[in-house]
């Protein structure tokens, strides 16, 4: 798998992002199984609950266009630090990503580390745990 090139595509994401508030860019692009990569930014809200984070941008677009399983995924934000996706990306991410999904954290094409989805979210709650809840009613 070719990590410089999704962190490449993130990296032009952010650059569209629109943060007036936080000032905090972020650029995600998601690698997916039929190997298109969507990408994505943030884009917030005067109304912050509004805000949409760039890892869900990225995944709503490839859902919406037909593509269904994340095989990898890379975030670019703070370019001094390593930028982790939140709670509820990590959340959407296991929704169209197996566990051992690729997670890269990049602070350039150079600078990035490699995770699996295990890693930054075990015991993820998943389809799974609802096909359990109700086989035992």
């Amino acid at each position: 798998m070719d990590y410089k090139k999704i962190i490449i595509e993130a990296l032009g994401a952010r650059e569209m992002a629109y943060a007036p508030y936080s000032k905090f860019k972020v650029g995600a692009a998601v690698l997916m199984e039929n190997g298109k990569i969507f990408t994505g930014c943030n884009i917030e809200n005067a109304s912050y609950g509004a805000t949409n984070c760039a890892e869900r941008t990225a995944i709503f677009k490839a859902i919406s266009e037909g593509s269904k399983e994340i095989k990898a995924i890379a975030i670019v934000g703070d370019v001094k630090n390593y930028t982790y996706p939140c709670g509820i990306c990590r959340q959407v991410i296991a929704e169209f990503a197996k566990a051992s999904a690729i997670v890269i954290l990049a602070k350039n094409e150079d600078d990035y580390i490699v995770k699996k989805l295990e890693e930054i979210l075990p015991g993820a709650f998943t389809s799974n745990d609802l096909d359990k809840a109700s086989k035992k009613q």
